[in-house]
């Protein structure tokens, strides 16, 4: 690493120990700017890099609440809003014991500039708590989600902050978390997205992350005269963004073989299609996170405690968690045959993989990738504006829109030669518009 970015990775570091899901999100950010930011001193003057580095507010506060035994239980929630330069602060919350302060301004620091590569007006923001839903009944989780509002209301607003869902919160939770807002607030507004249908949801919002990141996938091989159709592909995960991934490959015509749980991956070699799709979502609807009942019931390959990478695939698109591919299944991949890997997933592949990966086949980070969700979330605030729906059509029209502009994005700052460096498309391009914003405002 250069020496002036390991300078600036090293006050970061000092000041912000032990977050390092944050760092390296930023490490990964900085060395693909660098060179741009350097060549614009009026940015180094007004210390945007630094600006950008560092949450506008970090609230953070005790969720008490009492379970179906009696007891009172107590979590810690949090929101990161990071950035707020292109408009309201707008990101999910994610519900899940993982859940720490580091993760959340990594994730928040992502969403920034994959907000911005949508062209909406959205800012960057995350949030969620320490508390898990897998296992608590429905009361449990109802009580859980209105003492989360019960602070979380005083800071989100339709035109300050609009969280939406992630891991471990789903349609349900949202109702719940929508439900106390409107009880505390006494109004109706379109606070959080991902709402159900009936009360201000968008069509096509669940599958959104996952259609989204399909068609990104079928620009990069349109660009290298190739087509998704015919193509094998492994896919990590098996909640809504895997479904809407899914889902959309078989649409095009590529097929599916993996996915995969923390109890390990199956392999159906005669590709997950039809009733097993739907099966994915009777099994995530269980609250059960395992894959192994996918085995049983079709017959499949199931292997205990592995990932998915080692399978030997066209195509990757892991759209489960961050760091799920490492250094050694970037190279198990290539070996085998692997020629893209679209990340889905915020962070999908560790720096070393991320690495080699951009190196030895087509790699496209999630910040690009997986940017549908927000997408379709944005649409969805548009809609509740205007007190209109879209119809389905008209939503994966924009959806469409949306995602070739920011792979155009991409090769307009990332094209090296004949081939695209997509992290360096992703970064540059997000971070001109929040940059130039940025600058607008003056020193806030």
């Amino acid at each position: 690493m250069r020496a002036d970015i390991n300078e600036f990775i090293e006050n970061l570091t000092r000041r912000t120990p032990g977050e390092n899901e944050f760092h390296q999100a930023v490490e990964e950010v900085i060395g693909s700017v660098w060179d741009f930011y350097e060549k614009n001193p009026r940015y180094q003057k007004a210390k945007i890099l630094e600006r950008m580095c560092e949450p506008e507010r970090v609230i953070m506060f005790r969720v008490p609440w009492v379970d179906d035994r009696g007891e009172v239980q107590i979590n810690r929630g949090y929101r990161v809003e990071f950035n707020s330069a292109l408009g309201p602060y707008k990101g999910g919350l994610r519900f899940h014991a993982s859940v720490t302060l580091s993760i959340l301004k990594f994730l928040g620091f992502e969403q920034t500039f994959k907000n911005s590569l949508t062209t909406l007006p959205m800012g960057g923001g995350k949030g969620g708590s320490d508390f898990s839903p897998k296992g608590k009944t429905d009361g449990e989780i109802m009580r859980f989600c209105q003492s989360f509002m019960n602070e979380l209301y005083r800071h989100i607003g339709p035109n300050t902050d609009v969280p939406a869902g992630d891991i471990g919160v789903g349609g349900r939770e949202i109702g719940y978390l929508f439900g106390q807002y409107k009880r505390l607030k006494n109004e109706f507004t379109g606070v959080l997205t991902g709402k159900g249908l009936a009360w201000g949801g968008s069509l096509i919002r669940p599958e959104a992350t996952g259609f989204g990141a399909v068609y990104f996938a079928q620009h990069m091989l349109h660009r290298l005269g190739q087509d998704i159709e015919g193509q094998t592909v492994a896919v990590s995960g098996f909640g809504n963004v895997a479904w809407g991934a899914i889902s959309k490959i078989n649409q095009l015509g590529g097929k599916v073989v993996t996915i995969s749980g923390p109890d390990g991956y199956i392999y159906d070699k005669e590709g997950i299609s039809g009733d097993k799709v739907d099966y994915l979502l009777e099994l995530r609807a269980s609250n059960n996170d395992i894959v192994e009942p996918y085995a049983k019931e079709f017959g499949a390959e199931f292997f205990a405690g592995k990932r998915p990478w080692e399978v030997p695939v066209n195509i990757a698109m892991p759209c489960a968690t961050e760091n799920e591919v490492d250094l050694n299944d970037a190279k198990s991949l290539v070996k085998n045959g692997c020629t893209m890997l679209a990340e889905v997933s915020n962070m999908g592949s560790t720096a070393e993989a991320a690495e080699y990966l951009s190196e030895h086949c087509h790699y496209a980070p999630g910040k690009a990738v997986n940017a549908g969700g927000v997408a379709v979330s944005g649409l969805e605030m548009s809609q509740n504006s205007m007190r209109i729906n879209w119809p389905a059509e008209e939503v994966d029209l924009r959806l469409k829109d949306i995602m070739k502009n920011i792979h155009d994005t991409c090769v307009n700052y990332g094209l090296n030669g004949h081939k695209v460096d997509y992290i360096k498309g992703a970064n540059v391009g997000g971070f001109v518009k929040v940059a130039e914003a940025m600058m607008a405002h003056g020193v806030v």
